[in-house]
């Protein structure tokens, strides 16, 4: 078996890595990972058939090779050796997690620190066991700063994720009802993204960014040092407000000491005031100015049906249907509510892997929907199906294309589409 310290001699002369046969970089290496469905250590001949300089699996039958590295396990293989690498290079590492807004902070972030530094950050939402070590394998010596996402669905992942990373400081972003099945509880869901204030509170000189607003966050970084953001009149690092979502977020801030200043985002919400202050209080610590920070936010356009404002040919559609909770649909619904427009209407989703908290939540949410006034209110999932008196509602997306296709399409109207990724309504928007 090869330790990891000799894997790494190989990494350094070998720095790209896969775990997909489909992209093989010549002179790579193969990671074989398993997974429900397959294992990578079919695959190792191919890969080293295409291109890849070596193999890291863990098979013993495979033989005959001395381009098979032989571990214990590969997953852990990788992990330990992203680590081991993060390591050598002592990067400064910004680490964030919470239920909602992860993605966007992180997105932010890397857009602000990017206006002075060389940033590695995580592409799309890379944020679990395999995508946080592979992310950690990209860092070259000349990136300056990382900004790594870390997600979870069960008690103990955080920490799993942490001890990978070993970030320098972190964000909790908030924490809401989301993966309920997972955690068992709201309660479990704070608990496992504590785990990285737990991590950093055992790491000298760590520190954490925190929205001070928050009252579940602010009590649980006991004994951390805080750098702060959120509203106005508390003494933070930096404070902030919305001016208006028209549907386009403008809001205020300033550093402390510093003056106020406007920006008009690309960002659709209200709530999204917090993540962009997350960012540049970000920003500030690693001496990022006020300026910059402000071009910055300002200039960044969101993608993956996050939020996005799109415009057809009949309607406009604000397109949020990469992933929902109870916290993030009411918040959208909440946000949906305020800008004015003469004929609105809501296409929501079920919400996935709420558990026990299903059938109570996703009442909640039809409630509110149906008490909003929108013009029609269109319910799709089963999880609605008991909630949707005075809705119209569809058992999936795709009864709502049949509708569609056959004369029930809407014209005029603003859209919010809103969903968890499996009920895929992101391909609705081609329809509309």
């Amino acid at each position: 078996m090869m330790s990891i310290p000799e894997l790494y001699e190989l990494f350094l002369k070998h720095p790209v890595i896969t775990t997909d046969t489909r992209d093989c970089p010549a002179d790579s290496i193969f990671f074989a990972l398993r997974g429900a469905n397959f294992n990578g250590n079919d695959f190792a001949v191919k890969a080293l058939e295409s291109g890849c300089a070596y193999a890291v699996v863990d098979d013993p039958q495979l033989k005959g090779d001395e381009r098979f590295i032989h571990v214990d396990n590969v997953l852990v293989a990788m992990q330990q050796l992203a680590t081991y690498h993060r390591r050598q290079l002592e990067t400064p590492i910004i680490q964030i997690t919470g239920t909602n807004g992860k993605t966007t902070t992180k997105e932010l972030t890397a857009a602000v620190l990017s206006r002075k530094y060389d940033v590695l950050y995580t592409q799309g939402n890379l944020n679990n066991h395999i995508g946080v070590p592979k992310t950690l394998l990209r860092l070259r010596s000349e990136h300056q700063i990382a900004v790594i996402e870390t997600g979870a669905s069960h008690p103990g992942e955080i920490a799993q994720l942490s001890d990978i990373v070993d970030p320098d400081c972190g964000i909790i972003t908030n924490v809401g009802r989301a993966h309920l099945e997972g955690f068992g509880s709201f309660e479990g869901v704070i608990h496992t993204k504590g785990e990285l204030y737990d991590y950093l509170r055992s790491k000298a000189g760590a520190f954490v960014f925190l929205d001070g607003d928050n009252s579940y966050l602010t009590p649980m970084t006991s004994g951390l040092q805080t750098e702060t953001y959120g509203k106005p009149g508390h003494g933070y690092g930096v404070e902030g407000e919305v001016i208006e979502c028209t549907p386009y977020l403008k809001f205020r801030f300033r550093m402390a000491g510093g003056e106020w200043r406007e920006v008009q985002s690309h960002l659709i919400g209200a709530y999204n005031v917090t993540n962009a202050l997350a960012a540049i209080a970000i920003g500030r610590h690693f001496g990022v100015s006020a300026e910059d920070a402000a071009q910055a936010v300002a200039e960044y356009q969101p993608t993956n049906n996050r939020s996005e404002l799109m415009h057809t040919a009949d309607n406009e559609l604000i397109v949020d249907a990469y992933n929902a909770n109870p916290t993030s649909m009411k918040a959208a619904l909440d946000n949906f509510a305020l800008i004015q427009h003469p004929h609105k209407m809501l296409i929501l989703g079920e919400m996935r892997e709420l558990g026990f908290a299903s059938a109570a939540e996703h009442q909640k949410i039809a409630s509110q929907a149906l008490s909003m006034g929108c013009e029609e209110v269109w319910l799709v999932g089963e999880e609605f199906q008991a909630y949707a008196e005075g809705a119209l509602w569809f058992p999936d997306v795709e009864a709502v294309k049949t509708s569609i296709e056959g004369g029930n399409r809407p014209t005029g109207r603003l859209i919010l589409i809103k969903g968890s990724n499996g009920t895929k309504l992101f391909q609705l928007p081609a329809l509309l």
